[in-house]
């Protein structure tokens, strides 16, 4: 098996010297939610949260694939999702990511303290991907990345990210970095075979222009591409209202799926591991959610097998 196939497949994070695998994993709902606010996410969309066993098997079973790089944020359960992983990954070996501010009206000044919050529910000296949750009018993207490189430089954290930034806030986000000496590492945004943009924005070829590594959140629309969703059997919570349960949406996810389910028979493997692969070979790493060990296996097995070139084409014209 190629090491592109490989469960033990690695790549570097952008430009920095932090070694990733290729695939990561997302814990949003981890942890107790009973805090988070009614309108959060992790309470609404993806339904109820799994018990600490559960996320506890899910963990084993990514870090024995070899997937060690899990992705959470101060604003997920008003951090209970960065506790658990505290209480999971005390004394592993696993890299983590998490991103700043704690809420949508935080101002930049406020980075130092809560990075400091993190890293103690993380129960961790350094964290290893620290990256902007999203661009903001009120902070500065210069002053965010001049706060970020006095954190890299303090020992804190191994490597700068953001999230959600446009083609133009990431060339600035990376000229303010690179007067301080330290690359741009990601740039995390929603990226799947149902969610395109990245490729027709700019973001995707800016990202490749200045070396820095696309993080896919969302790679499987929110489930749409796992094949357990049709019109007549729509998600619980939000994801049912989304756009791709109607119209035109419709018609791709059922296009989409349908191709997904012809490669997954060839391959004998599931349409969502078919799904996660075709960005594991567009060099993009995703990070799908996993609340079960079930799950975190199904994930997992995306680096177990390689698409051919034509089926990459047939994922592409299927989902055009």
């Amino acid at each position: 098996m190629s090491d592109e196939g490989s469960a033990a497949a690695w790549m570097m994070l952008g430009r920095t010297d932090l070694r990733v695998p290729r695939l990561g994993l997302g814990v949003m709902v981890w942890g107790d939610m009973a805090a988070a606010p009614r309108w959060n996410p992790a309470r609404n969309a993806y339904g109820p949260t799994s018990s600490v066993d559960e996320q506890r098997e899910a963990l084993e079973i990514s870090l024995a694939a070899g997937v060690n790089l899990l992705d959470t944020a101060a604003m997920y359960g008003k951090g209970a999702s960065e506790r658990r992983v505290g209480e999971l990954t005390e004394s592993k070996d696993v890299l983590i990511a998490t991103k700043f501010p704690a809420g949508f009206f935080s101002r930049a000044a406020s980075l130092p303290a809560t990075l400091e919050a993190s890293l103690a529910r993380l129960r961790r000296p350094v964290v290893d991907l620290y990256q902007i949750h999203f661009p903001s009018r009120w902070m500065s993207i210069p002053t965010l990345m001049n706060l970020m490189a006095d954190a890299v430089e303090a020992g804190k954290v191994r490597a700068v990210g953001v999230s959600n930034y446009s083609a133009a806030q990431l060339r600035t986000a990376h000229a303010a970095l690179s007067r301080r000496g330290i690359p741009l590492a990601s740039n995390q945004v929603q990226y799947s075979l149902l969610h395109r943009q990245p490729e027709r924005n700019g973001v995707l070829d800016t990202c490749r222009e200045l070396g820095v590594t696309l993080i896919a959140y969302m790679p499987l629309a929110s489930g749409a591409l796992t094949g357990k969703y049709t019109a007549a059997n729509r998600p619980a919570g939000w994801r049912r209202y989304s756009s791709v349960y109607r119209g035109n949406g419709l018609a791709t996810l059922e296009r989409v799926n349908a191709t997904l389910r012809d490669l997954a028979a060839q391959h004998d493997k599931t349409p969502s591991q078919v799904a996660l692969r075709w960005l594991v070979q567009r060099h993009v790493l995703p990070i799908p959610g996993a609340k079960t060990g079930p799950q975190a296996a199904d994930n997992a097995a995306a680096l177990s097998f390689v698409l051919a070139e034509s089926e990459m084409d047939a994922l592409n014209t299927a989902s055009s």
